[in-house]
Order: structure tokens, then C-alpha cells, then sequence
């Protein structure tokens, strides 16, 4: 698939607004005591949840970049160009 910079771009916004989104949405919710979502007693939201939750936002940020090659990390971007897998001119 040949896409221009811009796609590329608009993608991986949307990719890594999705992976910020659901990944701080659901901290938030597990640590902020007042909102609906914060439970009390045995039931308490704990690093479980949270890590749930930060791997379904990779899944869905990776998903909603796949058109672009989905490097939602632009370190990765960086290491596949020096590493010669992608080329400069995309970096």
C-alpha cells in the first residue's frame, strides 16, 4: 500500500490518540476516587485493571494505525531506519 506523508501522519495520530486515551482513561479511573468507575472493598480496581486496560490500548491504537504500519512509537520508526528496514526518506 503506497500512502502519502499525510496519511501516514493522520494515522498515527489517531493511533497513538487511541493508545493515550483508553491507556490514562483507565489509570484514572482505577485511582481517582470520585468518579463511578472507582470501586470500594474487595472489589478495588488494582494493577490487573490497569494493565488490562494499557494492553487494550496498544491493541486498539496498533489496530486504528495498521494502514500506516502502525508505529505508534516513533522510537521504533527511528530504529527500523537505522537498522535499514524503513527507509529515511518515511522517517
Amino acid at each position: 500500500m503506497n500512502l502519502d506523508f499525510w496519511e501516514i501522519v493522520y494515522t498515527e495520530l489517531l493511533g497513538t490518540g487511541m493508545l493515550v486515551l483508553l491507556g490514562c482513561g483507565v489509570v484514572a479511573n482505577v485511582l481517582l476516587p470520585s468518579n463511578k468507575g472507582y470501586m470500594r472493598g474487595p472489589l478495588q480496581g488494582n494493577w490487573l485493571l490497569i494493565n488490562f486496560g494499557w494492553g487494550l490500548g496498544v491493541f486498539s491504537g496498533v489496530y486504528v494505525a495498521a494502514d500506516s504500519g502502525a508505529h505508534i512509537n516513533p522510537a521504533v520508526t527511528f530504529g527500523l531506519a537505522v537498522e535499514g528496514t524503513t527507509e529515511w526518506s518515511d522517517v
